[in-house]
């Protein structure tokens, strides 16, 4: 049964201590009771903060292995942030984190966000299916002298969006090093289930999806009176509304090393789009942190220019 907060009133009153904090973690986490991670021992002896399978004698705290793995900051500043995360409805930056847990730093704010960017993606989640629309799209400076998919200072992402009647159904989309057949039927494998219907352009990256389990369905743009927008309509919209929500809320500032990662936020809300329950988002957002493996601080600002001195450069480094 999913056991969230309904408001604000209820989440301060649910996690306003480490101890309870610490009990929801533990219920998401073995949502069947305990299981060590070592030798799958079911039971435990409470050590403080922490837990001692009887079988093999090791001591698990609930944090460990997840996005809280080691982490100073303390459990209760966590959730309120998880909270927050999902509560904003156009996504949410370092700066405004910053400002509304009162952190000491930039760098912290930056930090704790792209841990938790990199738990909204479930691990094993199901793969589109029925009519998907798939299309690639750069972000970045226009750049000169460029024809094709090639690309310098700009990155490629390629997006995928289910047909839902007339409307958008949930999408995936990831950065790829070019448009080759390589990229694209990699991309399309991992995130759409075999027998479904594959509608792209005439690009010749795509074909040879016959071969791969999928009907290709392909419109010739160019020889097609309607825009590209309006013959493939669904994932046309998901990129108008990506880039926006990257000049929006981020300002354009986002690294190329680190974009997959806002990608997958920008997934995360827009697949749960129709949620009327925030509490829900929080939820998942929890459930998930405790799932994933913990990221490790050097591997998480790896590229990043300037963050220790709170700056960012567009499309370069930064919220």
């Amino acid at each position: 049964m999913e056991d969230y907060p309904k408001d604000l009133v209820e989440f301060d009153t649910r996690f306003g201590t480490e101890d309870r904090c610490r009990e929801y973690l533990f219920q998401l986490r073995w949502p069947d009771g305990f299981v060590c991670p070592r030798c799958g021992g079911k039971t435990v002896t409470r050590l403080g903060p922490l837990y001692r399978c009887t079988t093999c004698r090791r001591q698990v705290s609930v944090t460990s292995g997840t996005a809280f793995h080691r982490s100073h900051i303390p459990l209760p500043v966590w959730f309120r942030a998880m909270w927050w995360v999902a509560s904003q409805k156009n996504g949410a930056s370092a700066l405004g984190l910053k400002r509304i847990l009162g952190l000491g730093s930039y760098e912290t704010a930056w930090l704790m966000l792209h841990k938790l960017r990199r738990a909204m993606i479930r691990p094993g989640r199901e793969r589109l299916s029925g009519t998907v629309e798939v299309d690639e799209t750069y972000l970045g400076g226009m750049e000169e002298g460029l024809r094709g998919r090639l690309m310098e200072t700009k990155t490629l992402v390629v997006v995928a969006a289910q047909v839902d009647d007339k409307r958008i159904g949930r999408i995936r989309m990831e950065q790829i090093p070019d448009a080759s057949s390589e990229s694209l039927h990699r991309f399309i494998t991992a995130s759409i289930a075999p027998g479904s219907t594959v509608v792209t352009d005439g690009w010749s990256g795509y074909p040879g999806m016959e071969d791969l389990g999928y009907r290709h369905k392909v419109i010739n743009l160019s020889k097609r009176k309607q825009s590209p927008y309006e013959l493939l309509p669904r994932v046309h919209r998901v990129v108008s509304l990506l880039k926006r929500w990257l000049m929006g809320t981020h300002q354009g500032a986002v690294s190329h090393d680190h974009l997959n990662h806002y990608l997958d936020e920008f997934t995360f809300r827009f697949n749960r789009r129709r949620s009327h329950h925030r509490g829900k988002l929080f939820y998942r957002l929890v459930q998930q942190a405790a799932q994933v493996d913990h990221s490790k601080y050097a591997a998480v600002i790896k590229h990043v220019r300037g963050l220790r001195a709170g700056k960012h450069q567009r499309w370069g480094a930064g919220d």
